[in-house]
Parts: C-alpha cells; sequence; structure tokens
C-alpha cells in the first residue's frame, strides 16, 4: 500500500472512532440546516408581503435571498469549527510521542503532509455533501439559478482547503491540540480582518495588496457567482503554501 493511502487510512480511522468528527459534523450541518431555514422563512415573509402589495404573485430571487446569504454566513461557521477539525493532526503525534516512529519510518516528510491533509479534507468535503440536501429538496419546490449554487459550494470548497491547510501548519508547531486550534483561528481571524484594512486605505497600491491577502473578497466573489482566475490562484496558492510551511515545520523536527 503506498504510504499516502496508509495515512489516509489511518486518520480517517482515527477520526470516526472519536466522537470529534460527530461532534463537529453534527454542529456544522445543524448550523447549516438553521441557517437555511431561517432565510427561507424569511423569503416566504417577504414574498406574501410583496403579494399582498401587489396583489399577484411576487417574484423572488432564490439565489440573492437565500444561497447567497447562507453561503456567507457559513464563512464564519468554517472559521471556528475547521480548526477543531484539523487540532489534533500533527499535535496528537507529538503528545502522544508517536512522532518519533513517525520521523523515522521509511516515509517521506511530504507524504506524511499530503496524506493527513487529504483525510481530514476527505472529511470536510463529506459533510459539505450532506449540506447538498437543502438546495435538492428546495429545487422541489421553487426555481433558482444552479449557477451561482455551484460556484457558492466551490467557494466552501476552496475556503475550506485553505482553513484546513492553515489548521495543519498550527497543528505542527505545538503537541497541545486547544493551542493549535487557537492558533489556527487567530491566523485566519487576522486575514479576516485584513479585509477591513485593506476598505481603510481604499483604492491605493496598499489597500489592494492588503485586501487580496485576505479570504473575504475572493469568496465573496464566489458566493456573488463570479469565478475569477486569481480567486482561484489565491486559494489553490495560500494552500500550497500552508502546506509548505508545515512540511518545513516537521522536517525541522527530523534533525532536532
Amino acid at each position: 500500500m503506498p504510504p499516502v493511502q496508509a495515512i489516509i487510512r489511518k486518520e480517517l480511522r482515527s477520526y470516526f472512532v472519536s466522537p470529534i468528527v460527530y461532534v463537529v459534523g453534527g454542529v456544522f450541518l445543524l448550523t447549516f440546516g438553521f441557517l437555511a431555514y431561517l432565510y427561507i422563512v424569511f423569503t416566504g415573509a417577504q414574498a406574501i408581503q410583496l403579494t399582498q402589495m401587489q396583489g399577484g404573485p411576487a417574484q423572488i430571487n432564490l439565489n440573492d435571498l437565500v444561497f447567497r446569504n447562507l453561503f456567507a454566513s457559513m464563512r464564519f461557521v468554517l472559521l471556528l469549527i475547521l480548526p477543531i477539525l484539523t487540532m489534533r493532526l500533527l499535535a496528537e503525534e507529538r503528545k502522544l510521542r508517536t512522532f518519533e516512529f513517525l520521523m523515522t519510518a521509511p516515509i517521506r516528510v511530504s507524504e506524511i503532509i499530503v496524506g493527513k491533509f487529504i483525510s481530514v479534507y476527505l472529511v470536510f468535503v463529506g459533510m459539505l455533501l450532506l449540506t447538498t440536501l437543502v438546495p435538492l429538496t428546495l429545487a422541489l419546490f421553487s426555481d433558482f439559478d444552479w449557477y451561482p449554487v455551484f460556484t457558492g459550494y466551490l467557494g466552501l470548497i476552496l475556503l475550506g482547503g485553505f482553513f484546513l491547510a492553515v489548521g495543519l501548519f498550527a497543528s505542527s508547531i505545538t503537541e497541545n491540540q486547544i493551542v493549535a486550534a487557537f492558533t489556527s483561528f487567530g491566523l485566519l481571524l487576522m486575514s479576516w480582518l485584513l479585509a477591513g484594512l485593506g476598505s481603510l486605505l481604499g483604492d491605493t497600491p496598499a489597500g489592494q495588496v492588503i485586501s487580496y491577502l485576505s479570504f473575504m473578497e475572493h469568496y465573496d466573489h464566489l458566493v456573488r457567482g463570479l469565478v475569477d482566475t486569481k480567486d482561484l490562484v489565491y486559494y489553490v496558492s495560500g494552500t500550497v503554501l500552508m502546506l509548505f510551511l508545515a512540511h518545513r515545520i516537521v522536517d525541522s523536527s527530523r534533525w532536532k
């Protein structure tokens, strides 16, 4: 069995025999469903009001009133729960003193990093797949444009990958899982706040650079149905950079 595949199987087995994935997955799905319910109820109330005012059927844009708000809200949910999902990846290896065995095994550091990242990414994608029941169910009762829904899910997939890579990096620098979770959350929060700093600087070179470094603007484009190459490059390069940094941290531990 290839080393990466063996690590993925080991990590997935560890996730599903512990309560973490069930608690995080349950909170994620309940939050997604609850937010979807709130936005649908709000949209229905607006439709009733418009129907009464116009005296006829009201035209309601579900993409703007439901899905755009839903996807925009989920970035904050991911900011809170994904650090919990990644905090154990490498920190637990250090705490249980299995990190040394991992370093002396006939396996490259890059395979360790890739295997652990793919395993947690598969868990996240699995949770996302379950949320597709919301638009599929809504499609039975109403019509809407599927393209912004697809780009919204693309945004969640890319954003989640970036968040998980940051979490893996944070888990590589400590053996304390709580410290790893808070470090990951702090790094992501700083990236979020860069959007506010960039808007304060306005349309200046510094403001544009700082805004580009924040995940907020890139995610907003995808939620609005705008697929731009620079946004895709941002998430892919950001994820690769965080994995590279995690690789360097783990590799440096080999020589200590």
